[in-house]
């Protein structure tokens, strides 16, 4: 598998990040939807990796300065077609990484507390997340759940 800095304009990624978008509207209410869409992935402060497989697009993530020892994992994704493949826990490992040689002393992630987000919320808690409170302009949201990784 290897990890690319996605610019954002293949027919592949924007259909995988239209598909997220999409995804995350049919599982969170439309006010407790926090997805970034081309446009908002595409800020400064945001780098958006793919991962690709024999030219095929497996999934992507994508990491956010908040401060100078802060990041935010965003936009989390497999593709349907590569689902229960460990993508996602590569992509994951990959992007704590990145943040380590930033030099981030934590990463910090929202994601829904609904049942269809389960298979989420098990995978930052193997890699270490513990449950907090709202961090950067998130508030308090039923439906959304914070999670926090030391680094």
């Amino acid at each position: 598998m290897e990890f690319k800095i996605d610019d954002l304009t293949g027919t592949e990624i924007i259909a995988l990040i239209s598909e997220h978008v999409q995804s995350m509207f049919e599982h969170s209410p439309p006010e407790s939807v926090h997805v970034l869409n081309l446009d908002g992935l595409k800020a400064p402060e945001i780098t958006l990796w793919s991962a690709w497989e024999q030219g095929n697009l497996l999934g992507c993530g994508a990491l956010k300065e908040l401060e100078r020892d802060h990041g935010e994992i965003k936009s989390m994704r497999t593709s349907t077609q590569h689902l229960r493949k460990g993508i996602a826990s590569q992509m994951l490992a990959y992007i704590i990484e990145e943040a380590k040689q930033r030099g981030y002393r934590r990463l910090s992630l929202e994601t829904g507390s609904m049942e269809a987000f389960e298979p989420a919320r098990k995978l930052y808690e193997q890699f270490g997340f513990e449950y907090g409170s709202p961090f950067a302009d998130y508030t308090e949201d039923p439906n959304s759940v914070f999670m926090t990784k030391k680094l």
